[in-house]
């Protein structure tokens, strides 16, 4: 991609932000701000949603089949499970419409989760204890009525998120599926994420679905949101709201910002819409569920709240708008331009994701504050200085040297293959 051609440029200002995630994505050129808690992902945005959302996608697949349901739906299905008063965060709109000549006088509902879709979705195409078990997931986006939309795309309005229902014919069907298909592939998605380290898995509340403890996968964070209590002895974590005794000494307490959360759902639903099967004897029994969910935009803010500098976004490579951020300096001479469009284009041919500041009429020292703001992991640089080799610098590093082609070369698909 050249630089040139880029929609839009970076444009830092003096404005405050309550996060770094909404300052240096902004500022960078990644979202814009269309109101409270509602953004447009911007090409270098989109770029790195995409690849969040491809690494969730593939881990998914593994476990579950993907569809895609509607965002709005009558609000009959959510009066159907009871919860359509319960919710304080949902989002009702009216057909109504003075201006046009046909009138719709329906009420539908914003889904901010999808239960209320996906169980009866279920429930029409199976019957028999054969059909079960198995698991349907979405990338969607979604909408919860946030009473205050803050910290830029950590709580939104409207929002991505992958959300995975399993369907089992027995709780403990359901408990196996739980706890050793759809844990584990949380705990892979996040190490391919590049948050493995950093991500714990805490004890939360079940809520009116279970009885049982539900389980938040939390980014360990300075400026998170949430409150995690450590138990040091057990190694186990706590969110706030279920320990008994936040004033003992033997918990660390810690800030988390949660990037998914796995729910037993047991026959909630089921139960609510009437969704059995007929098991072996002939009896019609309820369908047990549970459901999964990764907030893929609100890991795109954790990310930048974790991986950054004063100077800009680290982006991790797996997720990264591009691979390499390469920098031509002395473009009014031919023969620099020559030597700097020949790199791009034979990296473009490798097959490395490049990005090619080829403006002539910026400074330097502006061009290499972008590359740090934006935060692509390598910076290659073409100039009279480097004469016939390559500045190399990755992001989070201080040093630079240079290189000759085919070292960097051999470095970036070590890069690619670590």
């Amino acid at each position: 991609m050249l630089y040139s051609k880029l929609f839009p440029k970076p444009q830092k200002t003096n404005k405050e932000y309550d996060s770094a995630n909404a300052r240096y994505l902004i500022n960078g050129g990644f979202i814009n701000q269309v109101m409270a808690g509602a953004y447009t992902f911007l090409p270098l945005g989109n770029r790195v949603l995409v690849k969040i959302e491809q690494i969730v996608r593939r881990e998914m697949d593994k476990i579950g089949q993907e569809v895609l349901m509607p965002s709005i739906v009558p609000t009959q299905l959510w009066e159907d499970t009871g919860r359509l008063e319960k919710v304080d965060v949902l989002f009702k709109a009216l057909g109504a419409n003075e201006a046009s000549k046909t009138k719709n006088d329906a009420e539908y509902v914003l889904n901010s989760t999808h239960e209320e879709v996906v169980t009866p979705l279920a429930k029409q195409f199976t019957s028999s204890y054969k059909d079960f078990p198995f698991a349907l997931y979405q990338i969607q986006t979604k909408f919860r009525n946030e009473p205050r939309a803050k910290s830029g795309i950590l709580r939104g309005r409207e929002f991505r998120m992958k959300d995975l229902y399993s369907f089992h014919t027995s709780e403990e069907d359901l408990l196996d599926y739980y706890n050793n298909v759809a844990m584990p592939a949380y705990v892979e998605v996040f190490k391919k994420l590049g948050l493995g380290d950093s991500t714990v898995i805490a004890l939360a509340s079940g809520g009116d679905f279970t009885d049982k403890y539900s389980h938040e996968f939390q980014t360990l964070c300075e400026t998170g949101e949430d409150t995690l209590y450590y138990d040091k002895e057990e190694n186990i974590y706590y969110n706030k709201e279920v320990v008994k005794d936040p004033e003992a000494k033997k918990y660390d307490i810690v800030k988390g910002a949660e990037v998914g959360n796995i729910f037993p759902l047991n026959t909630k639903f089921s139960k609510a819409l009437d969704f059995t099967y007929t098991d072996e004897q002939g009896d019609k029994k309820l369908v047990y569920m549970g459901c999964y969910g990764i907030g893929t935009s609100r890991v795109m803010g954790v990310l930048v709240e974790k991986f950054h500098d004063d100077k800009g976004i680290i982006w991790p490579v797996q997720v990264a708008p591009y691979l390499v951020h390469l920098v031509g300096l002395d473009l009014n001479d031919q023969e620099i331009r020559q030597r700097a469009t020949s790199l791009y284009q034979k990296l473009n041919d490798e097959g490395i994701e490049v990005l090619f500041d080829d403006r002539e009429e910026v400074r330097p020292g502006a061009k290499f504050a972008d590359a740090d703001l934006i935060g692509i992991p390598v910076r290659l640089v073409i100039s009279k200085r480097t004469e016939d080799k390559i500045e190399w610098k990755k992001r989070d590093e201080k040093d630079s040297e240079l290189l000759a082609y085919n070292e960097v070369l051999a470095r970036i698909n070590k890069i690619l293959t670590h």
